[in-house]
């Protein structure tokens, strides 16, 4: 059952994350809604401007439809994950999302406020809610890049005159993560005091965390053993930081690199075990599955199991 995003932060906020998953084909959405389904926790299911352009937003959108059929049990939200002004405004038009992010936070301030007031103003006379993205986060992520120099912290004092200006409904905050698979490399954590700090200046505010995959070493280790090249180095959020900051308002908790890495990981030792064998859906059912039980362990983590 599709549900409007505000209700699961409003249910969700002090209490438990809500696993926003990042989908790009069919596997992925039967994968996530079937581990929701087996934990009957919520969920939001998110598109980003790539996957849109890689499927076409029909077909995605159909998808999307038909899961709800399929899994009526799982209720769950639909959101366009780092849209331009461009992406948001064909988002808003089509009437098939709860919410939509636009990320100006490449811009300068003064920027970032006038064009997140645009696109709220907007989505709000159709209903949809509206996240932003304030301070910069590192990594590569789809066709992101930003060079680690770059990255800055969000300010608490600027967060709270950047809600009230943009009228957005929830925020995505630059608190130590990044995109991709390198996320902690450097040993540096999650910048709790200042996540902290934020909720403080707005209570009961959603925040949103971004590039919050885990990325286990054992899966990296066995990409690696199948012929992948990743570097042992890769590092993804502390799971006890990520429950402290969940604590501190972080209702929203992105999760792309991990799904990457499973699909990886199963198609790389699928076809070194059977080289002889060319048949997608069998590699297509274990991926499925695994991604299945990843969903169900991280809902569990979040503690929004049997929160539907």
């Amino acid at each position: 059952m599709r549900v409007p995003i505000q209700e699961l932060y409003q249910q969700a906020y002090g209490n438990y994350g809500i696993g926003a998953f990042n989908v790009f084909n069919a596997e992925q959405v039967h994968g996530v809604f079937r581990g929701a389904s087996k934990v009957k926790s919520p969920i939001i299911i998110q598109l980003t401007p790539v996957a849109r352009d890689y499927m076409n937003p029909a077909m995605l959108e159909g998808i999307l439809n038909a899961a709800q059929n399929i899994y009526p049990d799982v209720s769950y939200t639909v959101h366009l994950d780092h849209g331009n002004y461009n992406h948001c405004m064909r988002a808003i038009e089509s009437g098939n999302y709860n919410s939509i992010m636009i990320d100006a936070s490449h811009e300068v301030y003064e920027e970032n406020i006038r064009i997140t007031r645009e696109v709220s103003d907007m989505a709000h006379r159709k209903g949809i809610a509206v996240e932003a993205e304030l301070g910069i986060l590192s990594g590569i992520e789809d066709d992101i890049s930003i060079d680690e120099k770059h990255a800055r912290y969000t300010n608490p004092q600027q967060a709270q005159e950047f809600v009230r200006r943009s009228g957005c409904d929830s925020l995505a905050i630059a608190v130590g993560t990044s995109h991709g698979a390198y996320k902690f490399s450097g040993g540096q954590g999650l910048q709790l005091a200042i996540i902290k700090e934020i909720q403080s200046l707005l209570p009961h505010f959603p925040l949103v965390l971004h590039g919050a995959s885990a990325v286990p070493l054992e899966e990296v280790r066995r990409i690696n053993l199948a012929g992948g090249e990743l570097k042992e180095d890769a590092k993804g959020a502390d799971a006890s930081e990520l429950l402290e900051a969940i604590s501190y308002g972080i209702c929203k908790v992105n999760i792309a690199t991990d799904m990457r890495l499973i699909w990886t990981r199963i198609h790389r030792e699928f076809f070194r075990n059977s080289p002889e064998l060319f048949d997608m859906v069998v590699p297509g059912k274990l991926y499925m599955s695994a991604l299945e039980d990843f969903v169900a362990q991280k809902c569990t983590f979040l503690k929004s199991a049997n929160q539907n």
